[in-house]
């Protein structure tokens, strides 16, 4: 194993926050406070989306296709806001992180594309940033994740409230949330609640990470022909498994043999 010794810092009592950089298996992965893996990149493929959860959040394409505004609440290694700059190249991204050495490490060890006109990096509190004026977006992802948990002001109802505020009228809020987190279903009730037009569950492929998409305007009950047929779609363009998503979307949501109930 490979480390980058400026930026190996294991956590201690005084540096709960340090980040550093690992590479095994010709994979680098970001970690912040403790051994979790908080973001990865294949060294050979770095704009693709290497771990299942944040190929599973792209999922939001089956209901919202072509975004022209997306906001990312947490950088991590920016394999997301990559992703979407690179494939989505309509789209304008704005992505608010709270940790500038987080920043610092995206931009010199994950790829992270440089700031222009389509791609912006906020240094600040994702919640405060979302709760004052600003663009609407029609879509905004959320992975706010600690070493343990989900963090705080990126649970609570006022926070799951002001992302509706910012969404457009048929915008779609993404959620990251681990399934062995204590406050799994507090979290998804409150998202439930914010969002009463309707949310859906994708669990992620490796087992943990459930997606929830909430809606700020009802998508209506899609038949799973319609969501193949868009699966297919987008799975020959962007290369992602989004045949896949759709079979997973069956797991955990109200369904029956002909279409999917939200």
């Amino acid at each position: 194993m490979k480390f980058f010794s400026q930026w190996r810092v294991r956590k201690s009592a005084d540096d709960a926050e340090a980040v550093y950089v690992s590479e095994k298996f010709g994979v680098r992965t970001l970690h912040i406070g403790s051994d979790t893996v908080q973001s990865a990149m294949r060294i050979a493929k770095p704009l693709e989306l290497e771990l299942s959860y944040t190929r599973s959040m792209m999922g939001f394409m089956l209901f919202k296709e072509r975004p022209a505004r997306v906001f990312l609440i947490g950088l991590g290694g920016g394999s997301l806001a990559k992703f979407i700059y690179h494939r989505l190249q309509w789209a304008v991204v704005e992505a608010v992180e709270i940790s500038p050495q987080v920043v610092t490490t995206a931009r010199h060890y994950f790829h992270l594309p440089p700031e222009d006109g389509r791609f912006r990096v906020v240094i600040g509190d994702g919640a405060a940033h979302l709760a004052s004026e600003g663009e609407p977006a029609d879509v905004i992802a959320v992975d706010g994740y600690d070493a343990e948990s989900l963090v705080g002001t990126l649970s609570d109802k006022p926070f799951y409230d002001a992302c509706r505020r910012r969404l457009a009228p048929d915008g779609v809020l993404v959620v990251n949330l681990w399934g062995g987190d204590r406050r799994f279903n507090q979290n998804l009730e409150r998202i439930e609640e914010a969002f009463p037009e309707g949310t859906v569950c994708l669990p992620a492929e490796k087992p943990g990470n459930v997606v929830v998409l909430a809606f700020r305007r009802h998508p209506g009950n899609l038949a799973w022909r319609e969501l193949e047929s868009r699966a297919r779609a987008l799975e020959a363009v962007h290369g992602l498994e989004f045949t896949r998503f759709v079979a997973s979307l069956r797991k955990m949501n109200r369904h029956d043999a002909e279409r999917l109930y939200i």
